[in-house]
């Protein structure tokens, strides 16, 4: 029997500035949307649902506006919820562990080339905490892009 494999990596702009919430327990979620274009068809775009959890979540609730362009990686899930009229309805979203920010750099972030060798400004990566020991700062080094 094949297994299964939920993975899904998506480039595209905000919607609106991602909203963030704190839930009982300590932990916080953000939520954002994305609209992602069709290359073959540029006046075809998908509005998707973004859910990112705790860290990662904060990282892009301070980084992240509306119109920012970033690719997210994660899994799509599909859950299912009583709205307050009591009707059953589904939403379908991506949760990621891995966020990066894409484009030009953002206003009043770093300094500028001329006064800093160019190297002033790092562009933020923020990924889910790792489920074992080691950290992503580790394997920098091997991911070949």
């Amino acid at each position: 029997m094949a297994g299964s494999y939920n993975r899904v990596i998506l480039v595209g702009n905000l919607t609106r500035d991602p909203e963030q919430r704190a839930l009982q327990g300590g932990k916080s979620v953000t939520k954002f949307s994305l609209a992602v274009n069709n290359p073959r068809n540029k006046e075809e775009v998908t509005f998707v649902d973004i859910v990112a959890w705790d860290r990662l979540g904060e990282t892009c609730n301070t980084y992240l506006k509306k119109g920012s362009n970033c690719l997210v990686e994660g899994r799509l899930v599909v859950r299912s919820y009583d709205d307050k009229d009591g009707v059953k309805r589904k939403a379908v979203e991506v949760v990621i562990d891995n966020m990066q920010m894409l484009g030009s750099r953002p206003q009043g972030m770093g300094g500028d080339d001329a006064h800093d060798g160019g190297g002033g400004y790092s562009r933020p990566t923020a990924n889910a905490a790792p489920a074992n020991n080691f950290s992503h700062e580790d394997l920098d080094d091997e991911i070949p892009f």
